[in-house]
């Protein structure tokens, strides 16, 4: 069964940043893509951005493009999420979510491709 443990979610200002982690565990990291995606009060869950097995291939929302980082090390078993220049609609509760794929530069980009999920962690953006 693989679990997946999100932390780094927080208040803070606009302008600021903030850097998630997720600490995946019960299946070799390495096989499996990663993303992450946000919940917004009253809103759907939405994609944020997700990154290939090997790291060598990200993606991300247009919302979040030029300020946000997707980043995995895999000898961690842990993927990133650095948020910069932070606004308040980033305000959300952030999920990591794994997939597995047979093909090393696979990006996942839709919620039913992941069968596995995070707890999520809250991220509040003051203005």
């Amino acid at each position: 069964q693989v679990q997946l443990v999100e932390s780094g979610g927080g208040l803070v200002q606009a302008g600021g940043f903030l850097r998630l982690s997720c600490a995946v565990s019960g299946r070799t990291f390495s096989t499996i893509a990663m993303g992450w995606f946000r919940q917004a009060p009253g809103k759907e869950r939405e994609f944020v951005a997700a990154i290939s097995r090997s790291g060598g291939n990200t993606y991300y929302a247009d919302s979040v493009k030029g300020r946000c980082t997707i980043s995995r090390d895999n000898a961690k078993n842990t993927v990133y999420l650095q948020l910069n220049s932070l606004k308040p609609e980033d305000t959300a509760v952030y999920y990591c979510a794994a997939g597995n794929t047979g093909i090393t530069g696979l990006l996942l980009l839709t919620a039913r491709e992941y069968p596995y999920w995070g707890q999520g962690t809250q991220v509040t953006v003051s203005s």
